[in-house]
């Protein structure tokens, strides 16, 4: 069973991008962020004194979950929605962050001694490669729009949060219970996020039922679901094995595109798609 919870979390973290497809035009992405934060909070501090979960032995020890939780939730997120509300199209996004799994193979040593082999900084180009080759078919990436570096800023930011928060959490919290550690993660994100929102004057949400499904389809799917496999895959695996995962998104997310919105798969995208999988494969082998 436990071989499945990788493909298990791609699956599920890739409908993160159907959800918000679905919920951003009638929301700020901030504003849509800061409502999918306070309900986790809500949801989960309820669940977690009920069932009496245990919570960090030390204040240094929920700092940590928390500081985490910024750089995966709150600086993650609010980048990748914050460069695509500029105008960067979806698709380049999906370029500039998918070079995480790079950037954590190159600072895994540094940061964890973890040695990666010349097979798995192999399979991770080649998986980059397929990533490059499904997101070049689509019709965001190919117009060619002029792009501003203005809205690659987010993006960059995005990339450098998610790429650190695996490697902070995986040296400095990689053992915690998931109910406290989603409150201790989640709240400070949706702080940070509030006061950005509300300083800002950035707060625009249509209570429509499209965005109701999609905050609770982001809610429950990523935020308890893909998040808490998010966790345990850290708990268990090398960062580059974990990270290396998130190559496979924009592959699994090009397929549901497929079938629900009927968006179409050229031969070079299911090329790409096979190219990943297979890189992804090799980067997740053991380390020597």
């Amino acid at each position: 069973m436990q071989r499945f919870l990788p493909w298990l979390f791609v699956l599920l973290w890739s409908t993160g991008f159907i959800g918000a497809k679905f919920g951003l035009p009638y929301a700020d992405p901030l504003a849509f962020l800061f409502v999918r934060y306070c309900a986790v909070v809500v949801l989960v501090l309820p669940l977690a004194l009920i069932t009496r979960a245990p919570w960090p032995a030390d204040l240094r020890g929920a700092l940590h979950i928390g500081m985490a939780g910024l750089l995966v939730q709150a600086t993650y997120l609010g980048g990748v929605f914050s460069s695509i509300a500029l105008g960067l199209p979806s698709g380049v996004t999906s370029l500039v962050v998918g070079l995480q799994p790079l950037i954590t193979a190159a600072l895994a040593g540094l940061a964890l001694g973890e040695q990666v082999s010349s097979r798995q900084w192999t399979g991770l180009v080649a998986a980059l490669a397929g990533v490059a080759l499904v997101l070049g078919g689509r019709s965001d990436v190919a117009a060619g729009a002029r792009i501003d570096f203005a809205q690659v800023i987010p993006a960059l930011i995005a990339l450098a949060g998610i790429s650190l928060g695996t490697l902070y959490q995986k040296r400095f919290c990689p053992q915690f219970d998931l109910r406290t550690g989603a409150f201790l993660q989640f709240l400070p994100s949706a702080i940070v996020t509030g006061i950005i929102v509300f300083a800002g004057g950035r707060w625009r949400i249509d209570w429509q039922p499209a965005f109701v499904f999609a905050a609770c389809w982001l809610t429950f799917v990523l935020s308890f679901g893909a998040m808490s496999l998010l966790h345990v895959l850290i708990r268990r695996g090398t960062a580059v094995a974990v990270a290396s995962l998130f190559y496979l998104t924009p592959v699994v997310t090009a397929v549901l595109a497929f079938i629900l919105f009927g968006e179409r798969l050229t031969p070079l995208q299911l090329a790409g798609m096979a190219l990943a999988v297979a890189g992804v494969s090799a980067a997740r082998g053991k380390s020597r």
